[in-house]
């Protein structure tokens, strides 16, 4: 392992990606600490912990994404949240209409970037949406439990309605969330690993003292009278945390491998007849990204409900959406499965490789090239998307259930399972491939830089 580390850290353009990532998310947690003016960030969190009373409910998930910064009503309390529904808002717009799906298939990247302003301005009006929720929750809060907000700012008010507040939290929490955004696409973009994906693992990350404290304090190791947890729950979890580790590797790594051959091959100047090779379909071709969709989602109406309900329907819809609820988990399976195929159907294209096999003189064995190659590509992919997607909707469901049959508090099931670690594994073999890649490339032209010079010799 140090020997990896070194061997990293000794190509200095590895190292100043890897720590200008490092720096980036330092400064996510730096924010997640900085309250909105006007907002005091301890009594909130305290009045957060009364209502949820240590349960896992829909606010603390929220909490758990924004890496603790929602409870306490910091500057980023909304997280990445506005612009992950607002890719996936663009992405089925993409999908159902034909225009735009031509436009960024033919313009490249000029359809790319068009599509990224698209998604940056769909991400400000749910910033702004979702801030003004916030503030008007805080707003109520801090009527039955005065000191949240700071009496001065209040004062400003137009026909009764406290303008300058709802200005101050939609302005700061919006601007938080723009600036997750722009850290995330530097990180894409100059780091190592996809940067959305970097800030919400961090996030989860830093629950974990939280969540062991939360374990130590249920054991109730001070007292001779059994805790809420026992050692054999604890033995139990553990399992199912390595489980949910050894699973999300071998869905995400795990390929079906197709058979393929070459009627004549071209290697260098040489023309050879046969050969064979294979084509890697990937059994989870979506990675994790349906779980982050899938949950992002469910976020969003659910949190809207739980903002506006005051005893009336939408109290109901709020406790149906609550995690652990069997709609909740329904809903979150079938979200699950959805994205797995929708993600999968938008970036697998099994027309162009079928036209690619064809230009090669490629084939399937048993398979005609052109169509029958195509419909081959197409129902394999459908099989084997619908084996990892099951699986995956099953990894993240388990802790639930887990948790139900040990009676475990699901604040701790949850992070030691499911979502959280699935997103965590995800991210980091994610993060881990494309450091690799990076050696592999600087390995390969170091070779070719030895080779230039003494061809020239």
């Amino acid at each position: 392992m140090l020997q990896a580390i070194k061997k990293i850290f000794s190509i200095e353009e590895v190292k100043t990606k890897i720590l200008f990532t490092l720096l980036m998310l330092v400064v996510c947690r730096i924010g997640a600490y900085i309250p909105v003016p006007g907002i005091n960030g301890d009594e909130v969190f305290q009045v957060f912990r009364q209502l949820t009373g240590g349960s896992q409910n829909l606010f603390q998930l929220v909490d758990i994404f924004s890496g603790g910064a929602f409870a306490q009503m910091t500057v980023i309390a909304l997280g990445v949240m506005p612009y992950i529904s607002a890719s996936i808002i663009m992405q089925i717009l993409v999908a159902v209409i034909p225009s735009l799906q031509r436009e960024i298939r033919e313009n490249g990247d000029a359809g790319k970037r068009k599509m990224g302003k698209g998604i940056r301005m769909l991400t400000i009006v749910l910033a702004l949406f979702q801030s003004m929720l916030l503030a008007k929750y805080a707003l109520s809060l801090n009527l039955s439990h005065p000191g949240i907000i700071v009496p001065e700012l209040l004062a400003s008010q137009i026909f009764g309605f406290p303008w300058l507040f709802f200005l101050v939290v939609m302005a700061t929490m919006s601007t938080g969330t723009l600036f997750l955004m722009w850290i995330g696409e530097q990180i894409t973009e100059r780091g190592i690993g996809n940067g959305i994906s970097l800030i919400i693992s961090i996030g989860i990350l830093s629950s974990l003292p939280r969540t062991l404290g939360t374990i130590i304090r249920q054991l109730n190791l001070d007292s001779q009278e059994p805790g809420q947890m026992t050692f054999s729950s604890i033995v139990i979890l553990a399992i199912v945390f390595v489980a949910i580790i050894l699973g999300t590797i071998l869905i995400i790594q795990g390929t079906r491998k197709i058979p393929l051959q070459y009627a004549r091959r071209v290697v260098g100047r040489r023309e050879s007849q046969g050969g064979s090779s294979h084509i890697p379909l990937k059994i989870n071709y979506a990675g994790v990204i349906p779980v982050i969709f899938a949950s992002s989602l469910l976020m969003f109406p659910a949190t809207i409900a739980q903002f506006l309900s005051k005893g009336s329907w939408l109290s109901n819809v709020v406790n149906m959406l609550s995690p652990g609820s069997w709609v909740y988990t329904l809903l979150f399976v079938i979200l699950i499965l959805f994205f797995t195929y929708f993600w999968t159907a938008t970036q697998f294209h099994p027309e162009q490789i079928a036209s690619d096999m064809k230009k090669n003189g490629a084939f399937i064995p048993g398979i005609r090239q052109g169509r029958p190659t195509q419909e081959f590509l197409e129902s394999t992919m459908n099989r084997i998307t619908l084996a990892g997607a099951t699986f995956l909707a099953l990894i993240a469901i388990l802790p639930t259930l887990v948790g139900k049959v040990l009676s475990v508090d699901q604040s701790i099931s949850h992070f030691f399972g499911g979502t959280s670690l699935l997103i965590l594994v995800g991210v980091i073999l994610d993060t881990t491939k494309q450091i690799e890649s990076h050696l592999l490339m600087k390995r390969y032209d170091g070779f070719m830089k030895r080779g230039r010079i003494t061809g020239r010799m």
